[in-house]
């Protein structure tokens, strides 16, 4: 069985795995923030991204649910949906 996280517990891995990761300025991240437009992402490194989240949660994101992601809070939401 998963471990419970809640959204704030979420957002904060993901900042993590940003900052550390991705070498995104942590500064730069928020909720609103767009993953392709404010943050440089390319399809690649949404597909990075995923597996990351795929290790945190112990759970398989499939690739037509990231389509839709776009920013932080997307992300965020997913997650949170793909742990229920």
């Amino acid at each position: 069985m998963s471990k419970q996280y809640n959204r704030q517990e979420i957002y904060d891995k993901l900042l993590e795995i940003l900052v550390d990761e991705f070498e995104i300025q942590k500064d730069l991240i928020n909720p609103d923030a767009n993953l392709f437009e404010d943050l440089d992402f390319d399809s690649i490194d949404a597909v990075d991204l995923a597996v990351k989240l795929q290790f945190f949660t112990n759970k398989k994101i499939k690739p037509e649910d990231f389509k839709e992601i776009r920013t932080i809070n997307d992300v965020v939401n997913a997650v949170e949906e793909l742990l229920k």
